[in-house]
């Protein structure tokens, strides 16, 4: 060998690839295409990132040890259960190095978060993915999945890309049914989302079972995905596990500070899911009035919204229209999805631009 060889599991990843904020030609476009918050960040966090760094050249605190203890205050939880990780992605990763390997299986539903089968053959694992049920997770399939091989099981609640959710009673059957050894991630990174009495049911979990981890991020709700700060709760032995293998060193103390921060300000979280779901059930109502003209928004309980395109309108045709008036969306073909565009729930205004856009195209305000 004349240069170092990548291992054959490696080689077959493709790296992850963002929502696009920039058109073909380099204009910069309102990015709808990553699940942000329209609403930016909450001034308190603000004000946080502006604070003058005086000890910049010193390490941030490794453990996070303010920032679990506000997280175990706010949920009720046990701070030295929790993990802090750069996003919650670094604590997935972690999570599937930990429990499996080479020979062993990583299974999720399908339209999960593109970012699993990259975790599973990151580590020499097999993803799989179980049959879906009209785009959402199917309690069934994924149980009629699991093999003798099968390590970890990952299930986004919501799930993206298809803003799909499933109810809590469903969740813990699927639990029950799962073999003791086999690890179930609950990644619930659009939680603060959902109804308040639905966000706590995975922590419960958590709390009772020794193979329930549960990952939530300040990226979305809490509008800091620039800091790249995200956590986990589960049983000592999981936390362990995360520590042993997550950066030493992976939060910044200007993540840290601007986390404290926005816990605080839950009055911005609360505005945040508030207007969401406003501005989201308006823009659904705008496209289910496009039914006939071949549109259909696939029920949501995320920060953005699933568009299937069923009549003449391509969503690569209506991709390129709302770039050329100024939007970005996300089109999904590598995650078998060709036909349909996800949409962040961005302001009203945008919001009714784009559904306006897209009832142009279809003829349906003719």
């Amino acid at each position: 060998m004349t240069r170092p060889v990548i291992k054959p599991w490696i080689d077959r990843i493709y790296a992850y690839k963002p929502g696009k904020a920039n058109s073909s030609d380099g204009r910069a476009l309102i990015k709808l295409s990553a699940n942000e918050n329209p609403l930016g960040t909450s001034p308190a966090a603000l004000a946080a990132l502006a604070e003058p760094r005086e000890q910049a050249a010193l390490y941030a605190d490794p453990g996070c040890t303010a920032l679990r203890e506000a997280l175990g205050e706010l949920h009720g939880l046990e701070a030295d259960q929790i993990v802090c990780g750069t996003g919650s992605g670094e604590l997935l990763h972690c999570a599937v190095q930990a429990f499996a390997g080479l020979g062993d299986e990583v299974l999720s539903s399908r339209y999960s978060f593109s970012l699993y089968p990259l975790i599973a053959r990151k580590v020499g694992a097999t993803p799989v993915l179980a049959p879906d049920a009209d785009y959402a997770a199917d309690i069934d399939a994924l149980l009629s999945a699991v093999t003798p091989n099968t390590r970890v099981v990952l299930f986004d609640n919501p799930n993206n890309p298809t803003a799909t959710y499933i109810a809590p009673d469903e969740v813990r059957r699927l639990h029950a049914s799962l073999r003791p050894d086999i690890l179930l991630v609950l990644d619930e990174a659009y939680a603060e989302y959902l109804p308040k009495q639905h966000q706590s049911f995975g922590f419960d979990m958590a709390r009772d079972h020794e193979n329930v981890l549960v990952t939530r991020t300040f990226s979305k709700a809490y509008g800091l995905a620039a800091e790249r700060i995200g956590w986990a709760y589960g049983a000592p032995h999981l936390i362990d596990s995360l520590n042993r293998l997550r950066g030493a060193f992976n939060v910044s103390a200007s993540g840290q500070k601007a986390a404290l921060a926005a816990l605080a300000d839950q009055d911005f979280v609360r505005r945040s899911a508030d207007n969401n779901r406003a501005v989201r059930k308006a823009f659904e109502r705008q496209i289910e009035a496009l039914g006939n003209h071949g549109l259909r928004a696939l029920p949501s309980e995320a920060n953005f919204v699933l568009i299937e395109f069923l009549g003449e309108l391509t969503a690569v045709d209506a991709m390129n229209a709302l770039s050329d008036q100024g939007y970005a969306v996300r089109h999904l073909p590598s995650q078998g999805l060709p036909n349909h565009l996800r949409i962040t729930i961005g302001t009203a205004q945008d919001m009714d631009v784009v559904a306006a856009i897209l009832a142009r195209l279809t003829g349906g305000n003719s």
